[in-house]
């Protein structure tokens, strides 16, 4: 039996039509999991600053000679310097999850240079808006992850 030309004309339409229908919902699968990816990376660097201001006030509040010192560096909180017996804030120091390298801007203490915080060099705007952690309260309303500075302030954490 021989087809006919519209017969093969409306299978090429046909044929187009699903290839649309595919490429859109491909598409809309792309642009959800692009949003799922990024929050993700949200709530790491969300972990990740959070277990700096730790670290840095853990290295803080062990002063040596009751002197309390911000670290000269990062990797001082990995083993502190001061002391004889080495002493581990973190374990190891953590990549920035926007950038995915250990890249983040120090924030330094006015008075003595030293790291008092990070943030991320990421410009993407956050998805988050709201509903941030006391501490991180000053996150509201900020146009990009580079903003949101996790910071120690003495007294902080208790």
């Amino acid at each position: 039996m021989e087809r006919s030309i519209n017969d093969r004309g409306f299978t090429y339409l046909y044929l187009l039509f699903a290839i649309l229908i595919i490429g859109i919902s491909l598409s809309a699968i792309g642009k959800q999991w692009s949003f799922i990816d990024q929050r993700d990376k949200e709530e790491e660097l969300l972990f990740r600053g959070d277990q700096y201001v730790k670290a840095i006030d853990s290295y803080f509040k062990s002063a040596h000679g009751k002197v309390n010192l911000y670290p000269k560096k990062m990797e001082d909180l990995i083993k502190d310097p001061r002391s004889l017996t080495p002493r581990r804030y973190l374990r190891k120091l953590y990549t920035d999850p926007f950038t995915g390298k250990n890249d983040w801007i120090l924030v330094k203490d006015k008075k003595s240079g030293r790291i008092k915080g990070v943030k991320s060099r990421s410009e993407e705007t956050p998805i988050r808006e709201d509903g941030f952690a006391k501490q991180y309260i000053h996150f509201k309303g900020k146009g990009s992850y580079s903003e949101w500075e996790f910071v120690h302030k003495p007294g902080m954490i208790r």
